[in-house]
């Protein structure tokens, strides 16, 4: 049966486009607010840390309100659109507020304006936004292979968007004047394009009524069997369902991956201050980023293929983060001989090793999902896939935290045309070592994730239960 068709193409772009804005936002605050605040609002970089670290706390919880709040939005514009369109006007003003601190205020007021601001924008706005985004893909079509090709389109302008943001930002503060007045109106300009293009990214689709997505009749007959058990299944009570979460082991090691990719990104992205103060150009942080970034799109690309000639992400996931740590080493040892082009090459091969977990990681929280419904006959598939964002927030939050302690405690000075060489080696630390020993962690911890074997010798054991009673009435 051929799956209804519910997009033109020009849908599936606008709606792909909606990842602009998204990644104007976190483009701009991972790659470049610490340095901000440390270099031009002249504020503590543990104190910063802490900061955020806190309102990363907040900001995984908002996640569950969020989403309880979406579903039980009913407009004329649907469920999702209404919180994407009015979640990024709030994105605008306060992305602009983050980098506008007025100069002239008091340091703790300099603080609290810096919280303030960027909790209103991760907690309440972006989180208001991005689970609405991420929401419509299931909203506007049924058609399995329509919400692939959208993820696709999204995931290149969230890329693309990414990989323009750190190659032209520090020139575009120079141009803008430098200094607070530069920040200030970089974000101004970013924030209005981010703010055009979510707009037209929602005026792009429409959401089906509930009506239609009720309608299971030409959904392919797997699909509508599984849409039938997810809408009869058990509901449980919070208890109980936290407690399978906590005995599924893959769970737990998922979840600590994702803690661990997060502190990962947390100190790679202190590479403004290595590009600013040991290479002595903050302008190669564009190189970096295309350098890393165009072989992890292409990893990504060919995943799917990979995965599929192995036959499991098993395999492909630990190859793959054997080449990552092998590549993040040869970063160490390249920066450590003063060769540029050398770090810039191993630096893409880390990314094209990263790659296949990047691809497959959705597919292996459905996998450890089906572990606890193999094992105890019920379905914690929501919980698991909200608790696992939030061990995302929790772990960017402790992630950023560590960067920002680290360099306090090595006597960074802000501006300084040489820095202490506690600071000096500090920072080699927080760039190269800790992105390599953190990829070794990782790759341990994949090599015990082999839910996929798992499942299938629960599902055998099934099998094998279910036809022996059958076998003992023929007998």
């Amino acid at each position: 049966m051929n799956e209804k068709k519910y997009l033109k193409w020009y849908n599936k772009v606008g709606y792909g486009s909606g990842d602009v804005a998204g990644n104007v936002v976190y483009a701009l605050l991972s790659a470049f607010v610490m340095i901000y605040l440390t270099d031009t609002a002249g504020l503590n970089p543990g104190v910063i840390g802490t900061l955020m670290m806190l309102s990363k706390f907040f900001d995984g919880f908002s996640d569950l309100i969020f989403g309880t709040l979406l579903d039980r939005t009913r407009t004329r514009m649907g469920k999702a659109r209404p919180w994407m369109l009015w979640g990024f006007v709030g994105c605008t003003l306060m992305i602009i507020a983050v980098f506008a601190i007025p100069p002239s205020l008091g340091e703790t007021a300099k603080y609290a304006w810096f919280f303030i601001a960027y909790t209103l924008l991760n907690s309440v706005f972006y989180t208001a936004n991005n689970i609405a985004y991420s929401s419509l893909t299931a909203l506007i079509t049924k058609n399995s292979a329509e919400r692939v090709q959208m993820g696709s389109i999204r995931f290149m302008f969230a890329f693309g968007t990414s990989l323009l943001i750190q190659t032209f930002t520090v020139k575009g503060v120079e141009l803008l004047g430098g200094g607070a007045e530069g920040w200030r109106t970089i974000a101004i300009i970013y924030a209005l394009i981010g703010l055009a293009v979510n707009t037209l990214s929602v005026m792009s689709v429409r959401e089906l009524s509930p009506e239609e997505l009720a309608d299971r009749s030409d959904m392919p007959a797997d699909d509508a069997r599984r849409a039938e058990e997810a809408a009869g299944a058990e509901k449980l009570p919070f208890k109980e369902s936290f407690k399978l979460l906590l005995e599924n082991k893959y769970y737990l090691i998922i979840l600590v991956v994702f803690l661990m990719t997060q502190i990962f990104t947390a100190t790679l992205n202190m590479g403004i201050y290595f590009m600013t103060y040991i290479l002595g150009d903050a302008n190669l942080l564009g190189v970096f980023a295309w350098a890393i970034n165009i072989p992890l799109i292409a990893g990504l690309l060919a995943t799917p293929w990979v995965v599929s000639r192995v036959g499991g992400m098993y395999r492909v996931n630990i190859v793959g983060y054997i080449i990552a740590v092998a590549g993040r080493l040869g970063v160490v040892a390249a920066a450590y001989a003063g060769s540029l082009p050398l770090m810039l090459v191993f630096s893409g091969i880390a990314s094209i090793g990263m790659s296949p977990l990047q691809g497959t990681v959705n597919a292996l929280i459905a996998e450890a999902s089906e572990h606890t419904f193999l094992r105890s006959g019920k379905r914690i598939d929501g919980l698991m896939f909200s608790c696992t964002s939030l061990g995302v927030k929790i772990g960017g939050g402790l992630g950023t935290a560590l960067a920002g302690w680290l360099l306090a405690m090595s006597g960074y000075v802000a501006n300084a045309p040489v820095q202490p060489e506690s600071a000096i080696n500090m920072l080699y630390f927080m760039y190269l070592w800790i992105p390599a020993i953190v990829n070794g962690i990782i790759l341990f911890l994949l090599s015990r994730l082999d839910v996929e074997h798992s499942n299938a010798r629960l599902r055998a054991r099934h099998e094998l239960e279910e036809l022996a009673p059958v076998q003992s009435a023929e007998h």
